[in-house]
């Protein structure tokens, strides 16, 4: 392992080590406006939620590293405590990356970007009519983080409104990922796309508890096999089935091949029921990895 202390690197490199490991991240794509009214609208990808109730968003201008000054942005949000947190998806892509130019003070990037404004209902700064998510906020708090250039300065937002374009929502009026295909920031000029393939489920242990890598039985904690995150999906059960519950599972014609192909070789069986097991995992199929498990091992 490489080990680097803040202060014996740039703020930039560090900066650099920071956003190319923390991914992806998020991107606020923030609409502001200055005490004499024009409109500023600027991405952040020091962001996130961070309260239900109330709801609360942050995100953090950081002051730049060449000569300390602050985003308009940041100047904006402490002449006009509202903005309105946009969220991106693909295709609004390009347009985002636009408005992160270092334009002067009082240029607007929605006439840079072409993107459009729409009014909010119940804050000034306008919304980005494409985005298919806004939120409507009231700036809370503003902390600094720092003097010095790379400082970040914390926005504290609370939801006051937000509106969801209807056609990212699934039958259940859920906001879908496909649906929604939102960007999230990676290092340097890397982005990445939260759709297709990239998205996937994992079941959490939520209702029940899972009974952990700890309380699996020995012969199957200690394969050769199964990896960490195969033991962890085995420790994800509420309790090791009983050889009779996977019994129905047991009649799999790949559990039932695997059988007959090694019954000279106990050995070689539960290896073979091990890859077998792992095959299934990968594949969502818990109950049919137990049952391979279960027909070589007895619990």
């Amino acid at each position: 392992m490489k080990s680097i202390y803040p202060a014996d690197v740039s703020a930039r490199d560090f900066y650099s080590y920071m956003v190319s490991a923390v991914v992806p991240r998020p991107i606020a794509f923030v609409s502001s406006i200055s005490a004499d009214g024009k409109v500023n609208l600027s991405p952040f990808s020091f962001f996130n939620a961070v309260s239900a109730k109330p709801p609360i968003l942050i995100f953090a201008p950081v002051n730049s590293m060449r000569d300390n000054s602050t985003k308009n942005t940041l100047d904006n949000v402490l002449e006009h405590d509202e903005v309105v947190i946009n969220i991106v998806n693909h295709t609004i892509l390009e347009q985002m990356s636009l408005t992160s130019t270092a334009y002067p003070k009082g240029v607007n990037e929605f006439a840079k970007s072409g993107l459009t404004e729409a009014p909010s209902q119940l804050v000034k700064p306008p919304r980005v009519a494409e985005s298919p998510v806004a939120f409507e906020c009231k700036v809370k708090q503003v902390i600094a983080l720092g003097e010095e250039g790379g400082a970040g300065n914390l926005v504290i937002c609370e939801v006051l409104l937000v509106h969801i374009h209807e056609e990212i929502l699934d039958e259940k009026g859920s906001i879908h990922p496909q649906k929604l295909d939102a960007i999230g920031r990676m290092g340097g000029n890397f982005y990445c796309r939260a759709s297709g393939d990239a998205v996937f489920e994992v079941i959490r242990p939520v209702k029940e508890h899972g009974i952990g890598v700890d309380q699996l039985p020995e012969a199957i904690r200690k394969s050769k096999i199964l990896t960490g995150s195969n033991l962890a999906k085995l420790g994800n059960v509420s309790a090791i089935p009983d050889p009779t519950s996977a019994q129905k599972y047991a009649s799999d014609p790949l559990i039932q091949q695997t059988s007959k192909q090694h019954t000279n070789s106990p050995a070689d069986l539960a290896e073979a029921m091990h890859r077998l097991a792992q095959k299934f995992l990968e594949e969502g199929e818990m109950e049919k990895a137990w049952a391979a498990l279960l027909s070589v091992h007895a619990f």
